[in-house]
């Protein structure tokens, strides 16, 4: 004799209100104990391991059973002037309780259906193309920088420094010079000899030093003195100085 397996007394309950049609809102509590206990009872005489949370429900169940069969007994509330008769089903409890778990049951079921129709794809799996990313690698070197990039970068350091505003209608004259400015980036890019920020080149947060750096630093990437380099798109931008250009600044 085959017993389906049921994964706990609410699921063996929900299956005898389905196998017998049952309006799970009005149990026939007589009905399903009876039911109920002759499952155990062949679980038993087929030795089979009953868990304990089965025999707690049967025992529920005749406490249902128990209650049910005593007389109605209805408490009248006055309210109003108007009687109103309150009265309690030992059944309410249970029927909260399966409905909840029905709810999670056919949640757990379409999610096993989802996963069923997903095992029928089949995929590739992934290829190792390590060996083309080594090939390829020089050619992810740095991307040419542009004019545009260049203003890019500057009008992030602007907003940075919080210094993007209307430019003063009163011209003033200009303290440092662009070539000045140009042997400074030089000699700073010369002593460090490895490639810095393009942000690190403005360390002083007065409007005037800034754009005459930025001026020198776009003159000295037309003479080809120094190099700006970018890792991505919209990337930061790294300049360092170029060994000729380096010498021949030094002797001006």
């Amino acid at each position: 004799m085959k017993i389906d397996a049921f994964e706990g007394p609410l699921d063996l309950l929900l299956h005898l209100i389905n196998g017998l049609e049952i309006d799970i809102y009005d149990i026939p509590v007589a009905q399903i104990t009876e039911q109920y206990l002759m499952y155990i009872k062949t679980m038993n005489e087929l030795k089979l391991d009953v868990a304990s949370e089965f025999l707690v429900m049967a025992a529920t169940l005749l406490v249902i059973k128990s209650k049910m069969l005593l007389p109605k007994h209805a408490e009248v509330l006055e309210e109003n002037d108007t009687d109103m008769i309150f009265e309690e089903d030992p059944r309410d409890e249970l029927v909260e309780r399966l409905i909840e778990y029905r709810k999670y049951k056919e949640a757990a079921h379409d999610l096993k259906t989802m996963e069923v129709e997903r095992g029928l794809m089949f995929t590739k799996p992934p290829s190792d193309l390590s060996e083309f990313a080594k090939e390829k690698q020089p050619e992810k070197a740095e991307l040419n920088v542009s004019l545009y990039d260049m203003l890019a970068a500057f009008q992030k350091l602007m907003r940075r420094k919080k210094l993007q505003r209307p430019m003063a209608t009163r011209i003033t004259r200009q303290e440092i010079s662009i070539e000045k400015r140009m042997n400074e980036i030089m000699v700073e890019l010369k002593q460090l000899k490895v490639q810095i920020n393009f942000n690190d080149l403005f360390p002083y947060p007065a409007k005037d030093h800034i754009v005459v750096t930025f001026l020198a630093v776009l003159e000295l990437i037309k003479r080809k003195e120094i190099d700006a380099q970018q890792q991505e798109n919209f990337g930061d931008i790294y300049v360092k100085a170029v060994k000729e250009g380096a010498e021949m600044i030094g002797n001006r």
